[in-house]
């Protein structure tokens, strides 16, 4: 059996697709010319686009359902915003757009493996549903295809995220829990303003603030299990505008990262009794806003084994380390049995992580990504 590597003729098309949705990329729910790019390369190669209520995102078919399961390959297509550092040759044009986080890796890596199976579909066992996904960065895109029906009739998924962490040519899978459920809270102080000369005359926004900041670290370090892992970060806070007057209300969000239901209940909880109850004792009105993001991307332990053993034949592959980001991907597998990798995009440790200015995945990724979607879709449709 050979596999698609960097010396097939068809790799370095692949490489100036990548090149080329990594230098036009477009915010989640606006992947308007990026479903129009990757409809017409889908058409040209003879492959089925299947029709869709969404607005973006592409859904496309190779193979009979009447010869056997259906089972599916996803892989997401939005950018972020932020403006790009790279000075790579095929940078971003869409000022304070870039692909940050490699979902052009991971289209052009489905794109490929529906160019491969098309000319295996005679042989293929069945029917494999290939999922262009809008909209993974604000989390809604997964609800948006299954709600779609995109998932009826479908057995098993798998899908990816390159991790630059992991030199190419290298999977990296685990059963169970693989990316943390995402929580995502904001914070509204109500003090009384005052001069700063007189802060007995108000209520000091700051000081509440700075003692609930504090204190809802304390979550991770004396609330909950030590082998239950847990993340409270405060990102982004807000309060005044200048030296001597102290503000009559201030602003602060974060996100809670964890891996069991447990674990997020509790944090949940008690974040609430710390924000509410600081805000009392310091004479302060608060108001709580509370998004809950995806679950936790959980591998399926018995298929994520399978996945990994007929991934060794033909490539490396390695246990991988949980990350404490999250994936939408959780969504399908709360659906139906699923499998999520990591995909080695880079291998230096010093990298760029995801969602940096500089943030680069190497091309030569490619192959080990298409043939991760090729060999284990036929390997699927067949296993029982």
């Amino acid at each position: 059996m050979s596999y698609f590597d960097t010396n097939h003729s068809f790799y370095k098309e692949l490489v100036n697709i990548r090149h080329h949705i990594h230098r036009h990329p477009e915010l989640s729910n606006e992947e308007f010319e990026t479903t129009k790019f990757l409809k017409s390369k889908l058409t040209d190669w003879g492959v089925r686009i299947a029709p869709t209520s969404l607005p973006t995102g592409v859904i496309a078919e190779i193979g009979d359902a009447a010869k056997g399961p259906v089972i599916a390959l996803r892989a997401d297509i939005d950018a972020l915003p932020i403006l790009e550092k790279t000075n790579l040759s095929y940078a971003s044009v869409n000022e304070g757009k870039m692909h940050a986080c490699g979902h052009d890796f991971h289209q052009t890596s489905l794109l490929g493996a529906a160019y491969l199976l098309k000319q295996q579909e005679e042989e293929l066992k069945g029917l494999v549903r290939l999922i262009f996904q809008p909209a993974e960065e604000n989390h809604q895109g997964g609800k948006a295809v299954i709600a779609a029906g995109h998932l009826q009739n479908v057995e098993k998924i798998i899908g990816f995220h390159n991790h630059p962490g992991y030199p190419t040519g290298t999977i990296a899978l685990v059963e169970g829990g693989i990316m943390a459920a995402v929580d995502q809270f904001m914070v509204k102080v109500k003090g009384i303003g005052s001069h700063a000369a007189d802060p007995h005359l108000g209520v000091d926004t700051i000081v509440t603030m700075t003692a609930m900041i504090q204190q809802v670290q304390s979550i991770v370090s004396r609330n909950t299990n030590p082998r239950d892992p847990l993340v409270v970060s405060v990102t982004h806070v807000e309060a005044g505008n200048t030296w001597n007057v102290l503000p009559d209300e201030g602003f602060f969000e974060g996100t809670i990262r964890s891996f069991s239901k447990e674990a997020r209940a509790h944090a949940v909880k008690r974040f609430y009794e710390i924000v509410e109850n600081v805000a009392k004792a310091y004479g302060s009105k608060v108001e709580i806003e509370w998004l809950e993001g995806p679950n936790v991307t959980y591998n399926h332990p018995e298929l994520t084994s399978k996945v990994f053993q007929h991934s060794q034949t033909f490539t490396n592959v390695v246990e991988a380390t949980p990350s404490n980001a999250g994936e939408d991907f959780a969504a399908f597998q709360e659906k139906i049995p699923g499998v999520f990798a990591f995909i080695g995009s880079n291998g230096d440790e010093n990298a760029p992580g995801w969602h940096h200015s500089d943030f680069l995945v190497k091309d030569e990724g490619l192959p080990t990504a298409v043939n991760y979607y090729v060999e284990n879709a036929k390997y699927l449709l067949t296993e029982n």
